[in-house]
This record gives structure tokens, C-alpha cells and sequence, in this order.
């Protein structure tokens, strides 16, 4: 009998142990220092959410660890630990470390495999893991609460192919962080896969869905409500979702409202954006959103000015006042050359713009945005810069406000039957919804006034065009030149050196529309420039010898000589010229955004370059004129480099232009002397101003200038700090020396400021401006010097860096001896003729 109480107290005991075992394992969501996972064990959030553990995949016989839903019938991973670091067998353990860190050994081979990020390791005490319900493993310092906003470290920082709630997909400007998710290669395999989805920052804000680098779809930029090309992303009971844009986050995140739903968002391995809900009745994943319904969301279908309508055969169309770049190709269906302007811009006064609705909004990667403006300070500040061509408000969840301004084409525009954003596009004149309107509504008064003088207009025009014809005629029987160089013996000798095609003054004034002033681009010492459109619709520029201009015939001769033979990406391209009479003119390729003066010294347009784009127009300069002096024909000093002489095309590729006081060396000549001193002030080098000596150091000290300029944001001359008489070369010089050259970056860089690059920029910029030329580097030694980490000279004392007294600010200090003095607006180059 006694032996039989004894086996039932035994047996009470072990069934009390088992139960308290078995709350045990329900109850261990953490792992402390030194405690190890194997495989078979897990680790269970608290309410039993989800599963941390060792997993294979598929068919796979490899071996990760991961975390997937528990209490579902079909196990779904939502992150993994070693994705690209496969276990082979099932002798894997996970251990926490004193130091904070999660670190996953291979016992066959005792090597660590996979371990987990720490910035802080030196600073913790008794770390201890948890895996929390909404799928997050933390690792924080064990007695303080929960915090998923600052732990140790956690899983959600590192997305494998899922977006869960509470995640943030986008950056931490703070720390340069960024969060994206990438596909599995496959069912099988979870490590990563070709696709990836993440926060682009380029311009505005948008998320962006590529194969390896190639876009293949973008959400669109947030409008207060939802993503522009996702309408369908609409408030629900499921969840909700919104889009965070500040100075310290960028990000986009969901939350659930019912937390008895399962959903989630994942990138599938065919590159698939999906959000799917778990149905229980079917015990599988069900769609419930894909943001890439149709043809037409996939990525510049139609490309630029087109929009997709996926309920159009075709499905491409030119918006409003556009037309296919080429008819052939869109009669087959080839539309990715997309569409052009009917009426080309031309900057004038009365351009405005036309609404556009229900778009999906083009992409931002050359965009700008202002958070604060109105719709109509928006519109503002489009017209007042030429290469803005649309702009709309960025929140539209209350009153409209917020400014997006585009630059360039627009790109990737889909058309939704409603529920879509406005955009407003800029047009000439002639292509405003207004003046259409205002022409419908006289459209009958017109006929009746029109056929009645047709008649005599027609006998008129015909009339003009028979004594024209007979005019020609004469004249060429007479021998008079017809498209020649001219009459002049002296401009037809030239004729030989000038291998240029030559346009006829007739083209050149239809074109320009007469020389109109509303196609004025601007004017310099040659003479006005003004905008043109060919019959072919070629965009060009026309630079009009003025009959006041200090250059002449010599100065004409010499740009068309010096840069007819000229081929180099980053310097602007002639297309011709046309000698007529007293008209002497040059036809240059059009450059879009015009000078580089016009956004680095204007205050309202500064912000459009931030500092990846000032490098790189820097570097572009830098090969531009490394081409001059090296590997050109002929070895070309160009004398008068400045900002204003750098143009910008539509991609803001920096082009050296305004060749007229160029001079060509042969063979080894590296230097000349001249009395006839050309140049602008405040980019002369001294030897050049003082002496009349010019070599490739006296464009170097100028190149030198330039960078300090595009850094700064200042011109060099007119110049003067507060706190002493320095011009801009000054000021960098006496900041480089005590350490402190970062206060001389230019504020409107912002965010995008990188520390050792804009360092060595004014470090390279100082060397180029010293004293003497013989201390000065060449431009392959400076282009070397961006190239590479190399160490730097120190800089020595620079030319024309003493500044002006405030007494004596209204005069000129002589050249050599302190600053140029007061300054006017433009910069006009100026030839000096020195005795001898």
C-alpha cells in the first residue's frame, strides 16, 4: 500500500513539474547573456504572436534563423537572420552576448557566421533580447520597458522581403540610416534577390520598386493623403498608414486598427509589391492591394510628356499641347521616346500654365519642394526660373499648400479616370486654355471677318514673293553672294579656317522671331543671345555680335577657330555661324538651364543644387578644361573662365563656353605675354592682370575661384566680410588656416552636405588661386586630387586677398594690392591695353 502512495505522489509531482514546464516555455519571449538558442528551441512573444527559431525553406536543405507567424497553419518567415549565410546542418546555436550582440555559430566549424550591429556595445549592461508581438526582436538593457523608438538594436531596422506594421521604410537623417526591402532569390532561397524597394530622396520623396538599378515602378509623391500613383490606397477598418517627411525622418508606415488581422506587405521574388490578408475560413494569404495593377503603372511607359490610360487603345497619349517626339514609331506602338512641345518655350512674360487632372504626378528625381508655401507662391516661383516646367501643391488632405516644382522633363504621368492629383504645366502663349477658350467664343466673328480680306491678302503675299524671287535673281546674275561670309574680302579670306556649316540670316531671323525680345537669353561682351527653334524643331542659341561690343570681327574668328574642332562633353557645342552683311553671328547648341550663375548667386534658385550636384559640376569643369590644356588638338588657354561662362544642360551637365578670347598654343608652348589684357575682374590671375603673362595657371587660378564660388554661393568680387576687408579668396584662406573652413559652405546645401568632399573642394580651390603660377597645379594634377584621398599641400598665401577698408570701400585699390573694389551686377570681360 505504501509503495502505491508513493508512485501517486511521484506522479503528482511529475505532472506538476510538466505544467510548470510547459508555462515556462509559453512564457520565454527573451533570452538573456550567454543563453543559447538551438535547434527545436524557440523563442515566443508574449501573446504568442510570433516564432523565433531555425528554419529551411521550401525545398531547401540549408538552415536559417528567422521569424514567422505562430499561430497560423501555414508558416510564413517575415525576417531572416542569415540570408545570405546559409547554415548546412542542424548544429547551429544563437547566443546573446555580454556586449549586446546576437550571434549565430557554426558548432561543426565554431565560426560565427551571422551577428547582429552595435554602436553602442561599449556601453552595455546586462543586454537582454525579446521578441515582442509585433514581430520585432529588441535588444535593450534588462529592467527598462519597452523601447522600440531607441533599443540596443532590433530585426526591424534590417527588413529582409517584408513590410510589417510599426516598421518605418525610409531613412534616419540623423544617423544616415536607411531602411529598404529586397525580394528572396526564389520560394527556396531566402537570401537577396534582384529586387529591392526603398525611399528615394533625389528629389522629393517617393518609393521606388527596381531590378538591380533599372526603375520598374514608383509610388508617386505623397499628397497629404496617400502615394500620387496609388489611388486605391484608401483609409479602411484595417489599417491605417501615414507618410513622415521632417529634418530628422523620412519614412512611410502602417499600423493596424483591428490587431486580430493578419496582414502584411511583401516583395515577392518576381518582383511584386503585394499586401496580403490572412483569411481563416481558406487557412491561406489572400491580395487584398497591389499598387501595380495595369500595364500603365509599370515605370515611363510612355515616356516624357505622355500619360498611360490603360483604358485607351493605345494606351499612350501626348498630353495637351505635345506631340510624338517621332510619328513612325508611335504608328508601331513605340512610345518611349514619349512626346515634345507643339510650341517650344521661349522664357517670355506672357507663358503661363495649364491645369492638368486626375494624374498620377511625374517623377521627382529633379524636383524641388517647399513645405510652407501657397499655391500661388508656388506659381510664382515657377515663372521666375526658365527651366521649371510645372509645379502643384504637395498637400492636398485640407487647403492647398505645400510647393513641388519640376525641372526638366515629366516623366512616367498615368491618367486615373478620378480621384487623381492636378498638375499644372508651363506654356507658351499661344498653347494657354485661356487664349483657346477666348478663341472658341470669337471663332464666328473671325470667319465673317476673314473671307472677305482673304482675297486681297492672298494677291498681296503673292505680289511680295514674285518681286523677292526676281530680286534673288538679279542679285545672283550681278554675283553677289548669296549664304557666303559676305562681300568683304577680309571675311571671305576666313572662310577657309571657318569649317562650320553656315546658316543663312533669313533662318536665323525666323528662328528668333525677328531678334524678339521675348527670346532674349541675355547679353555679355560679344552681344545679346537669344533663343531659337530650327524648322526641325532643334532648339538652338544665337550669340549676335552687338555693333557697341567691345569684341569685333578678331574675337568672332577666334571663338569659331578655337572651339569648330573642339569635341568634349563638358564643353558647349557650335552648331555654325552666319556672316551676312554687317550681322555676325554664332549658333551654339541651347542649354536649357542657361548660366551657372543663375542658380549659385541667386538666392531663390540656390537650392536647387544641392552639393551632389555642385560636385559634379565642379569635376565637370575641372575635365572640361583638363581637355583644353591637355588633350586637345591644339593646347587652348581659355582666359576667360567664369560661372557665367559655365553653361548647364538639361541634366545640369556643367559646359565651358565663350571661346572669343581663347588663344591656341602648338607643341609645348605653355605661356605668352600679351599687352592686350582680356578677362573679367575678380578671375584674373595677377600675373595675368599685372604683367599680361598667360599660361594654363592663369586658367587654373580661375578654375580655383570658380570652386570657391560654387561652394560658397558668393561672387569672389564685391565680396566683403563684416569682420575684416577680404574678398571671397581672403576669407577661404583665413578659414582653412584656422580650421574652421566648413563656415564657408553655402547654408542652401543643406542635408546633403558631404564633409570631406566640400573640404577638399576649398582645400583644391586654395591651391589653385596661390600667388605664383609655379606653385599652382596643372588640371591633371587636380583632377587626380578629386579622384583619390590622396594628401593635400598646404596652400600658400593667394593673389588678390587683401580687402578694401570701409573708408576707402567706394574706390579701387591697385591691382595686386588688395581687392578689386565696388562691383556692379553683371560681369562683363573687359580688355585692358597695357603700355610697354
Amino acid at each position: 500500500m505504501e509503495d502505491k502512495r508513493l508512485t501517486k505522489t511521484e506522479l503528482s509531482l511529475t505532472l506538476l513539474v510538466l505544467h510548470v514546464s510547459i508555462a515556462c516555455s509559453h512564457a520565454r519571449d527573451t533570452v538573456s547573456t550567454n543563453q543559447t538558442v538551438r535547434y527545436n528551441e524557440t523563442i515566443v512573444s508574449s501573446q504568442e504572436t510570433f516564432e523565433l527559431g531555425f528554419f529551411s525553406p521550401g525545398n531547401s536543405t540549408n538552415h536559417y534563423v528567422g521569424i514567422w507567424y505562430k499561430q497560423i497553419s501555414k508558416r510564413t518567415v517575415v525576417w531572416v537572420a542569415n540570408r545570405n549565410t546559409p547554415l548546412k546542418d542542424t548544429s547551429g546555436e544563437l547566443t546573446l552576448t555580454l556586449e549586446g550582440f546576437l550571434i549565430l555559430r557554426d558548432t561543426t566549424t565554431d565560426t560565427i557566421i551571422w551577428s547582429s550591429t552595435n554602436s553602442s556595445a561599449t556601453s552595455v549592461r546586462n543586454p537582454i533580447g525579446q521578441l515582442l508581438d509585433t514581430g520585432n526582436f529588441i535588444i535593450q538593457e534588462e529592467g527598462e520597458g519597452i523601447n522600440q523608438e531607441d533599443p540596443i538594436w532590433q530585426s526591424f531596422d534590417f527588413m529582409t522581403d517584408t513590410l510589417l506594421p510599426g516598421m518605418k521604410h525610409g531613412w534616419n537623417l540623423v544617423t544616415g540610416f536607411e531602411r529598404q526591402y529586397t525580394s528572396w532569390k526564389s520560394v527556396d532561397d531566402p537570401s537577396v534577390g534582384d529586387f529591392s524597394v526603398r525611399v528615394d530622396t533625389g528629389g522629393y520623396p517617393e518609393v521606388l520598386l527596381r531590378d538591380g538599378l533599372e526603375i520598374q515602378f514608383r509610388s508617386g509623391p505623397w499628397n497629404g493623403l496617400r502615394f500620387s500613383g496609388d489611388p486605391n490606397l484608401k483609409p479602411n477598418p484595417i489599417y491605417n498608414f501615414t507618410f513622415v517627411l521632417n529634418q530628422r525622418e523620412i519614412y512611410y508606415q502602417y499600423n493596424l486598427i483591428n490587431t486580430s488581422v493578419l496582414t502584411r506587405v511583401v516583395l515577392v521574388p518576381s518582383g511584386h509589391i503585394q499586401r496580403l490578408l490572412w483569411i481563416d475560413r481558406i487557412q491561406d494569404w489572400s491580395l487584398y492591394l497591389d499598387p501595380e495593377s495595369d500595364h500603365c503603372d509599370q515605370y515611363a511607359v510612355c515616356g516624357p510628356y505622355a500619360s498611360c490610360n490603360i483604358y485607351n487603345s493605345p494606351v499612350c497619349t501626348c498630353l495637351k499641347g505635345f506631340e510624338p517626339v517621332s510619328r513612325d514609331e508611335w504608328r508601331v506602338a513605340d512610345t518611349t521616346r514619349g512626346c515634345r512641345r507643339t510650341v517650344p518655350l521661349d522664357c517670355g512674360p506672357d507663358e503661363g500654365f495649364n491645369k492638368y487632372s486626375n494624374l498620377k504626378l511625374p517623377e521627382t528625381q529633379r524636383s524641388w519642394y517647399n513645405q510652407t508655401m501657397t499655391l500661388v507662391e508656388c506659381e510664382k516661383t515657377c515663372k521666375r526660373n526658365c527651366t521649371c516646367t510645372a509645379y502643384t501643391y504637395l498637400n492636398i488632405s485640407g487647403t492647398e499648400s505645400g510647393c513641388l516644382l519640376w525641372f526638366g522633363n515629366l516623366t512616367d504621368i498615368k491618367m486615373f479616370a478620378d480621384n487623381g492629383d492636378a498638375l499644372y504645366i508651363r506654356m507658351p502663349l499661344s498653347e494657354l486654355d485661356s487664349i483657346e477658350n477666348s478663341r472658341s467664343s470669337d471663332a464666328g466673328i473671325i470667319v465673317r471677318i476673314i473671307v472677305p480680306i482673304a482675297f486681297v491678302v492672298f494677291v498681296i503675299l503673292v505680289s511680295i514673293c514674285l518681286f523677292y524671287h526676281f530680286s534673288r535673281k538679279k542679285q545672283q546674275q550681278q554675283g553677289t553672294p548669296g549664304n557666303d561670309f559676305g562681300s568683304d574680302p577680309e571675311n571671305r579670306s576666313g572662310n577657309e579656317d571657318l569649317d562650320l556649316p553656315v546658316f543663312s540670316l533669313s533662318a536665323l531671323l525666323k528662328a528668333t522671331n525677328n531678334f524678339s525680345m521675348n527670346n532674349k537669353l541675355g547679353e555679355g561682351g560679344f552681344g545679346p543671345v537669344y533663343k531659337g527653334v530650327l524648322e526641325d524643331g532643334q532648339e538652338i542659341a544665337v550669340k549676335r555680335l552687338a555693333k557697341t561690343s567691345t569684341q569685333g570681327l578678331h574675337e568672332f574668328k577666334n571663338e569659331v577657330i578655337s572651339i569648330s574642332r573642339l569635341q568634349h562633353r563638358n564643353l558647349v557645342k557650335i552648331l555654325g555661324c552666319c556672316m551676312e552683311g554687317a550681322e555676325k553671328m554664332l549658333i551654339y547648341e541651347y542649354m536649357p538651364n542657361k548660366g551657372l550663375d543663375s542658380f549659385i548667386f541667386d538666392k531663390t534658385y540656390s537650392d536647387v543644387l544641392d552639393w551632389p550636384t555642385r560636385y559634379h559640376i565642379i569635376n565637370g569643369i575641372a575635365r572640361g578644361l583638363l581637355y583644353l590644356h591637355q588633350d586637345s588638338r591644339l593646347r587652348i588657354i581659355h582666359r576667360d573662365l567664369k560661372v557665367s561662362n559655365v553653361l548647364l544642360d538639361m541634366d545640369m551637365e556643367p559646359k565651358i563656353s565663350d571661346f572669343g578670347m581663347a588663344r591656341a598654343f602648338g607643341g609645348n608652348e605653355i605661356e605668352a605675354n600679351t599687352n592686350r589684357v582680356v578677362g573679367t575682374y575678380g578671375y584674373m590671375a595677377p600675373e595675368y592682370a599685372g604683367d599680361g603673362i598667360f599660361s594654363i595657371k592663369s586658367d587654373v587660378y580661375s578654375f580655383g575661384v570658380v570652386v570657391l564660388e560654387i561652394v560658397c554661393g558668393e561672387k569672389n568680387r564685391g565680396f566683403t566680410h563684416k569682420e575684416h576687408c577680404h574678398n571671397l579668396i581672403g576669407h577661404a584662406w583665413g578659414l582653412h588656416h584656422e580650421g574652421r573652413s566648413l563656415e564657408l559652405v553655402t547654408k542652401c546645401v543643406g542635408e546633403s552636405i558631404n564633409v570631406s568632399q566640400v573640404l577638399r573642394s576649398i582645400h583644391v580651390g586654395l591651391l589653385c588661386v596661390q600667388r605664383h603660377p609655379e606653385d599652382r597645379p596643372t588640371m591633371t594634377s587636380v583632377i587626380l586630387m578629386f579622384g583619390s584621398e590622396i594628401p593635400l599641400p598646404s596652400p600658400k598665401e593667394p593673389g588678390f586677398y587683401i580687402g578694401r577698408s570701409k573708408q576707402d570701400s567706394q574706390s579701387s585699390c591697385s591691382f595686386g594690392a588688395c581687392s578689386y573694389g565696388t562691383s556692379s551686377n553683371n560681369e562683363l570681360s573687359i580688355t585692358m591695353l597695357n603700355g610697354r
